[in-house]
Formats: structure tokens, sequence, C-alpha cells
């Protein structure tokens, strides 16, 4: 066999494995230790964030509901018999809350704000579908809800949660693991996708910016941010998440006020040199001008 063939089947079958590995990587359940009690748990769809404690887990998000059997595995190997004590739910969405039945029938408790369990408990339509998304069933829904801001004590853990206003849905929280400095955001940063504003349940731009702002404020330059989907971020990366929806907020509110539609504000370049673009910014867009017309009393008073 020729060098310079030789050289191409030992390339190709580096990339092939490679190529492999992460095929397979796509289909399985991944565990990320963020220090020695706190894990992400990934699997391609939405992340779930997992303290051990000798009481059972404590879980930030449930997944999605077809990677159940995936998710019950992987708790299985993090504490015995996958015991789960605690389960916060950071919005109502059906891809961050899909495991909630399964968890509350094994003993966890779901805690979740007052307008969680409400959108939750109640059909919701849904624009991009052009349908009601019905309610889920009860045994889905919160055990706990809350309407401001809590502490709980889990093993050595302390743990922070709160309301963060109108950011994604209108029940969006965070979780701050104090001594652990990991802080669980929810689809409030959304540095992997297009960000989502649910304004037929409340959410604005005008919140998203201002629950970043207090995300930034309760962090430091060595907090692990852990949003409902994709890699951890810096307290750096959430910078530019905050400033770019700012950005966004400061030439949308002009041109809403000047009565313009979402394609007015498209081709005058309100989603335009932004630090990363968008796969639908039609569809952001169209969510950001329903939200600030939703809110249209925190706009100046020349609205037309």
């Amino acid at each position: 066999m020729k060098r310079r063939e030789l050289l191409t089947r030992v390339v190709g079958g580096l990339l092939g494995s490679v190529v492999c590995s992460r095929r397979s990587d796509s289909q399985q359940t991944g565990v990320m230790p963020l220090n020695d009690q706190v894990s992400l748990i990934t699997s391609g769809g939405t992340n779930v964030l997992s303290l051990t404690t000798p009481d059972g887990l404590v879980l930030v998000d449930s997944g999605s509901p077809e990677l159940i059997d995936r998710l019950m595995d992987t708790l299985r190997r993090l504490s015995p018999e996958g015991r789960v004590a605690t389960v916060f739910n950071t919005h109502w969405h059906l891809e961050n809350t899909g495991a909630n039945e399964r968890l509350r029938s094994g003993g966890a408790t779901i805690l979740a704000h007052a307008n969680t369990r409400i959108w939750m408990a109640t059909p919701v339509w849904v624009p991009a579908e052009d349908r009601y998304r019905p309610a889920r069933p009860a045994a889905a829904q919160p055990t706990r809800t809350f309407y401001a801001d809590g502490s709980m004590t889990a093993g050595r853990e302390r743990i922070d949660y709160g309301y963060l206003i109108d950011a994604h849905t209108s029940g969006d929280i965070y979780v701050f693991f104090r001594d652990a400095n990991v802080l669980a955001v929810g689809d409030v940063a959304s540095p992997a996708r297009d960000p989502e504003l649910d304004y037929f349940t409340g959410a604005w731009l005008g919140g998203r910016v201002d629950g970043l702002t207090r995300l930034l404020a309760m962090s430091n330059d060595t907090t692990k941010i852990v949003p409902g989907y994709g890699a951890v971020i810096t307290r750096a990366d959430l910078q530019v998440e905050r400033d770019m929806m700012k950005t966004i907020y400061d030439r949308a509110v002009d041109r809403v006020r000047q009565g313009d539609d979402v394609d007015d504000m498209l081709n005058a370049g309100v989603m335009s040199g932004l630090a990363r673009t968008w796969k639908n910014p039609r569809k952001f867009l169209q969510d950001v001008h329903k939200g600030l017309w939703a809110h249209h009393n925190k706009l100046n008073p020349n609205v037309v």
C-alpha cells in the first residue's frame, strides 16, 4: 500500500470514529460534574441540574417528556435508587417539566412560581401552533408554589430562589446554589438558540432585560451559569446576552412608539449588527412587538 493511500485511510478512519462518537453522545444522557455535589445532566434536550444530598437529589427542571426513562436511569447513577427530594420548575413549558409526574409519584416535592402552576393547570393558546395546549394532569403540577423569593438548605448547600418577572414567561425563576456558586437561570438566558418571549403568558423584552440585569447582580466571575438549554456559560457571556437584549429593546421600543410593524423594524435594522445571529429573527421580533404592545403602559406617552 502506498504511503499516501495509507495516510488517507488512517485519517478517514479517525474522522469516522469522531463522527460515530458524536452521534453516540447525542443519543445518550451525559453527566457533567460542576463540583463534588452538583452535576449537569444533558441529553440533547433541555438541561437538568442535580444536587446530591443525603436526603435525596435536588433537581432544577425535569427535562423533556420523551427523555424520562433516560433521565431516571441517570438519576439512579447519582443517588441510591435515584431518590429525588425536590424539583424546581424554572417555568411551565413541557420540555422543562416533562418528568414532573414520574418524580412526584416517587415522593418528590415540585416547587415553582405560582404563575407556573396556573399555566400548567390551564389550557394555553400557543400562537406558533395555532391551537390550545391542554392542561397538564394534576399529578404533574407543582406541589408547592411561591410568589417572590425564598431560600432553603439541602445537605450542606444553601439554595436561594426567586422570581424573574415576565422574562420568558410570567413564572420564571432562578435557582442559586450559593456554596457551589452555580446559578440555574432556565430560559431567561438562551445563548445556544433563539431566545423565546412567551408573550401570551406575559413575557416581554423589558422583563427579560430586567431579569438578566438581576442575574448579573447576583453572580460573579466564577459563577457557573446554567441556561435551560446549551452549555454552561460565564458571567461575561451573560453580560453579552443582557447587553444584546437591551440593544434590541432600545431599538424596538422607539419603532413601536412610532407605529412600526415587524417588517418595518426588520427593514430598519433592529436585528442587525448584534453579537450573534438568529435562526428566525422575524419570529423573535414578532414576539418582541406583541410583548411591547401588551406592556404599552410602560412605554413613553407618545404611543400612536
